[in-house]
C-alpha cells in the first residue's frame, strides 16, 4: 500500500514537473503557440436508459443516466504533449437500479454510478526515433481489449495511472510496456473495489507479416491488494488476418492461447488455458462470424480477465462478467449487415444478431445456458450549423440470457444516444 501511494505521488509530481519544464522551456520558445494553436477540446455528450430484469432478484432495474466528458489535448512542442479530460456520470430520471454504492440490492446491478473525477491526465514525450513515453492517468486499449480495456460500454471508463513506453523503430514490429500502480475502475471511487492499487507490468509485441497475418505476443502480471483472488500471470500468443476472396467477399480470422497461474498475493494455486478462434466472412454489406472460445477452471478456480472490456464477451447480458470456477466454453455465432446505396434514411444502419451456447469447462457442472443478443444502429450526420456536433449515434440493444447451472436468466433492453466534437 505505502509503495503504490509513493508511486502515486511521484507520477503526480512527475507530471506536474514535467508540465512545468515543458511550459517554461515553451516560454523561452518562438512557437509557444503551438501549444494551443495546434491542440483541440474534445467531448462527448450519452445517454442511456438500461432495462435489468433478472430471475433472482425481486425488482426490475431501470437505470437513466448521462456520461460527458470534456478535455484538451495541447500541440506538441519540443516532442511534448498533454492531455486533460473529465468526466461526469449523472442519473437524471428513473434510479431504481443497484449501481453498486447505493445499497439498492434488491435491483440487479447496472455499474453506472454518479461520479465527478479526472478520466484523463497524462504527459508524453517522444524525443526518442519512433518511441512515446507517456506518465499519469490514461486509456489503455489492448488488442481486442480481452484483458487490458477502458470498458467504454459502462458511463464510467476504466482508466490506468501508469507509466507507458511505445516503441516502433523497427518496420512492422511494435513493443509497448507499462507500468501500472492504480486501476480506476467503472465503479467509482466510493466502491470499495473502484479503485485498486496495483503492481502491474505489461509487454505487448507485435509483427505484422503482411495483411493476412499479425502475429502478437504478451505478458501481463497483475497484482492487487484489495482483489488478491484476481491477481495473476498471463502470457499467451496471438494471430489475426483478412485477405479478399473476390472482388464482394473477404475473410478475416482471429486465433489465441494463452496460459494463466496465481501470482503476488493471490493465495490460490492454479494454472489454467485460454483459446478462442474466430473466422469471418463479410462481402454486399454481411458479415458473418462463428467462434470458440474456452477460458479454463477447474471447480476450485478458473481464468480470470479482471481488466477486459468485459461486455464484449460471453453475451451482452453480462451474466459471466467473472469466470466461473468450472470455467466457461462460449460457441457463438453472428450475423450483421449494413444498410447502404438505398438513399433513404436506413443508409448506415446496423442490423446484429448473436446467439451463444455456454458451457462449463469442467464436465462435472455442465451446461451454462445460451443467450441471444440483438442490436440495430445508425449514426445521423448533423447540421453544420455553427454547433460543435457532427454526429448523433443511436442504439437499440437487447440481450436474452436462458441461465443453467446455478446462473441467473435475465433480460436487458438498452437504448443509447451520443453525440461528440
Amino acid at each position: 500500500m505505502l509503495k503504490t501511494k509513493l508511486l502515486k505521488a511521484l507520477l503526480l509530481s512527475t507530471v506536474c514537473g514535467l508540465m512545468i519544464q515543458g511550459a517554461s522551456s515553451a516560454l523561452a520558445g518562438e512557437d509557444v503557440e503551438n501549444i494551443i494553436k495546434e491542440g483541440h477540446f474534445f467531448g462527448e455528450m450519452r445517454y442511456r436508459y438500461e432495462y435489468a430484469d433478472q430471475n433472482s432478484i425481486a425488482n426490475d432495474a431501470k437505470a437513466s443516466t448521462v456520461r460527458t466528458n470534456f478535455g484538451f489535448k495541447t500541440g506538441a512542442y519540443k516532442n511534448f504533449q498533454a492531455l486533460f479530460e473529465g468526466q461526469i456520470v449523472q442519473n437524471i430520471g428513473a434510479n431504481d437500479f443497484n449501481d453498486t454504492t447505493n445499497g439498492k440490492t434488491t435491483y440487479p446491478v447496472v455499474a453506472d454510478p454518479d461520479v465527478a473525477e479526472i478520466n484523463e491526465l497524462w504527459l508524453s514525450w517522444a524525443g526518442l526515433p519512433q518511441t512515446s513515453i507517456a506518465i499519469g492517468r490514461q486509456k489503455l486499449n489492448l488488442d481486442n481489449q480481452r484483458f487490458i480495456g477502458t470498458v467504454d460500454w459502462r458511463q464510467n471508463d476504466q482508466t490506468f495511472d501508469a507509466f507507458q513506453l511505445t516503441n516502433a523503430s523497427i518496420e512492422h514490429l511494435n513493443f509497448m510496456y507499462a507500468y501500472v500502480g492504480n486501476v480506476n475502475r467503472i465503479f467509482g471511487g466510493d466502491n470499495p473495489l473502484g479503485d485498486l492499487d496495483s503492481n502491474i507490468h505489461i509487454a505487448h509485441a507485435s509483427y505484422a507479416f503482411a495483411d493476412w497475418l499479425k502475429l502478437t505476443g504478451y505478458g501481463y502480471w497483475l497484482d492487487f491488494d484489495r482483489l488478491a483472488t484476481s491477481s495473476s500471470r498471463t502470457f499467451g500468443a496471438r494471430v489475426t488476418g483478412a485477405a479478399p476472396l473476390n472482388n464482394h467477399w473477404s475473410f478475416s480470422y482471429e486465433a489465441e492461447a494463452a496460459t494463466q497461474d496465481d501470482h503476488g498475493n493471490n493465495t490460490a494455486n492454479y494454472d489454467e488455458e485460454y483459446y478462442h478462434i474466430a473466422p469471418s466472412l463479410s462481402g454486399h454489406g454481411f458479415t458473418f462470424t462463428t467462434g470458440y472460445e474456452v477460458l479454463g477452471g477447474d471447480g476450485t478456480s478458473a481464468f480470470q480477465t479482471p481488466l477486459a472490456t468485459l461486455h464484449k464477451f460471453n453475451g451482452s447480458a453480462d451474466a459471466f462478467l467473472s469466470t466461473p470456477n468450472a470455467g466457461l466454453e462460449d460457441v457463438y455465432v453472428s450475423g450483421a449487415y449494413k444498410v447502404s446505396g438505398t438513399k433513404s434514411l436506413f443508409d448506415d444502419t446496423t442490423f446484429t444478431a448473436v446467439y451463444h451456447d455456454f458451457d462449463s469447462n469442467d464436465s462435472s457442472t455442465g451446461d451454462f445456458g445460451d443467450e441471444l443478443d440483438l442490436s440495430v444502429g445508425k449514426s445521423f450526420m448533423l447540421p453544420d450549423a455553427g454547433q460543435p456536433f457532427k454526429k448523433l449515434d443511436v442504439l437499440l440493444k437487447y440481450a436474452d440470457y436462458n441461465g443453467d447451472s446455478g446462473v441467473a436468466s435475465r433480460e436487458k433492453f438498452w437504448l443509447q444516444v451520443g453525440v461528440k466534437f
